[in-house]
Parts: C-alpha cells; sequence; structure tokens
C-alpha cells in the first residue's frame, strides 16, 4: 500500500508541478478543470447517481466550471468569494449538525446541486489564487496541508477527547488545535523568512492577510483552519452516508480527488475572501 501511494503521489507531482509552474496560468486551469470533473463524477456516485449520471455531472460541472471562466476570465467579484464562503459556513456547520443520519433525507437534487456550486467555487478560487502568484496560491494550500499534518501528530501525542466521534473517529479536539498552532507558526515563517528572503513570484495569502488585516490576521488564520477542518468533516460524512470509505478508487492508494482537496474545498474561496477586504 506504502508504495502504491507513493507512485501515484510521484505520477501526480510529474503531472501536476509543469501545469503549476508553466508560464501561461491556461494550463494549470485545464488540468485542475479535469480534476473538478472527476470530483463531480465522484459527488454524484456518492450521492445516489452512478453510472452514466454520474458521468454527465462531472461533465456539466467542467463545463460550467468553463463557461463562467470565457465570461469572467480571472476577474471574479469579491462577492462571489464571500458567497461560496457564506455557503461554507452556514452550509457546512448546517450538515455537520444534521449528522450522518440526516444527510440522506436532503433530495438528491439538493445535494447535488450543492456539491456543484462548492466545487465550482473551488475551481474558480483555485485558478484565480494561481493567477495571483505561485506563492499566494501555495501558501493558501500549505495552510490545508499544516493543519491536516499538524493535527494528526498533535492528536496522536494528546489526543482525549474526540471531535465528532460519528463522522470521523479519529479526529480529536487536541488535534485541531495542534493543527491551528502549526498554522499559526507556518504563517509567521512564511512572512517573515520565505516571502522575504526567497525569490517569489508573489506576497503570500499570509502577508497580504497581515499587510490588510494587521493582528487581526490571527483570527483569518484560526478561521481558516477552522474551516479546513469542516471541509475534511463534511466529506467524511457525505462518505459515511454513502457507506463508502473513500470517495472513488481514481487515485491508487490515495481514495478519489475528494478525499485529497476535502479540506481545500472551503478553505481557496475564504483565503480570497479574507484577503479582499
Amino acid at each position: 500500500m506504502l508504495l502504491q501511494r507513493v507512485i501515484t503521489a510521484l505520477v501526480l507531482l510529474a503531472i501536476l508541478l509543469p501545469a503549476l509552474f508553466a508560464s501561461n496560468p491556461m494550463w494549470f486551469a485545464l488540468l485542475t478543470l479535469v480534476m473538478i470533473a472527476a470530483a463531480g463524477w465522484e459527488w454524484s456516485r456518492l450521492n445516489g447517481k452512478p453510472g452514466a449520471p454520474a458521468l454527465a455531472f462531472g461533465a456539466a460541472l467542467a463545463a460550467a466550471c468553463a463557461a463562467t471562466f470565457y465570461v469572467v476570465g480571472f476577474q471574479v467579484p469579491a462577492w462571489c468569494w464571500w458567497l461560496a464562503g457564506g455557503l461554507w459556513v452556514l452550509g457546512g456547520v448546517r450538515a455537520l449538525a444534521v449528522g450522518v443520519a440526516g444527510w440522506p433525507r436532503l433530495s438528491p437534487a439538493l445535494r447535488l446541486l450543492l456539491g456543484a456550486v462548492l466545487l465550482w467555487a473551488a475551481w474558480l478560487a483555485l485558478v484565480v489564487a494561481r493567477q495571483r502568484g505561485i506563492n499566494f496560491l501555495l501558501s493558501a494550500m500549505c495552510l490545508v496541508w499544516m493543519a491536516d499534518v499538524a493535527a494528526y501528530f498533535a492528536g496522536k501525542t494528546f489526543g482525549r477527547r474526540k471531535l465528532a466521534p460519528a463522522i470521523s473517529p479519529g479526529k480529536s479536539w487536541e488535534g485541531a488545535i495542534g493543527g491551528l498552532v502549526g498554522v499559526i507558526v507556518l504563517g509567521v515563517v512564511w512572512v517573515h523568512v520565505i516571502d522575504l528572503r526567497l525569490p517569489v513570484d508573489s506576497p503570500s495569502m499570509y502577508t497580504v492577510l497581515v499587510q490588510r488585516l494587521g493582528l487581526v490576521s490571527l483570527l483569518a488564520l484560526v478561521f481558516l483552519s477552522a474551516m479546513s477542518v469542516v471541509g475534511d468533516l463534511f466529506e467524511s460524512l457525505v462518505k459515511r452516508a454513502a457507506g463508502a470509505k473513500d470517495s472513488s478508487q481514481l487515485l491508487p492508494g490515495h481514495g478519489g480527488v475528494l478525499d485529497r482537496v476535502d479540506a481545500l474545498l472551503p478553505v481557496l474561496p475564504l483565503a480570497l475572501a479574507l484577503t479582499s477586504l
């Protein structure tokens, strides 16, 4: 299993890195459009519409993303990010409140629509963040990865109180706090070391937040870290409601696309919303 995970990770990096660092950001947009179509296919399957309907849903989602980008390009109004962020805060928290048993009681059409909107917003945020700069995009993505890695080690070491035992038994409050501490440390390092001493192509998300919000930027990091947990738990809830361990087997050893991007889905739009203040 470990060898399989490593091979899959290396193949993904070999595909993603050239697109990410290409001078034309459209290559990255096109590659991630394929990924968001795959995520849409997975979402449909998890919500009771497998087979041909799932393929159609993924294709329609990709077409909607491409059409939106054709109309607005990289100039997405800030209110779109706030709208997507508000949907995550209200809808995500509400979904976690109703729990695994309550999710299937929502109509399939509503669940599909919700997934389409959230994935659509995440893809737009991804390509707009790339347009702002590779450093900006990586700083936002690394927030999620740091929150996850630090939470894992803090939970393993100190975890006692379960965060959401019915949804994700492995998560603890101590792990979540450890993830937050890791994010704050990462932000300090990025602002004072990476952005100042390395030849980056743009200010990071952390530097932009500090410039615009001052000390309030710490609260912004707390919020983003918490929302990364909400994204992770939300996808776990949907999988449990569907009786699935992974969103798919598209990425051998890693599960599916949704398994890899779940925590990024709320963080990317919210990062753009907060940096628009």
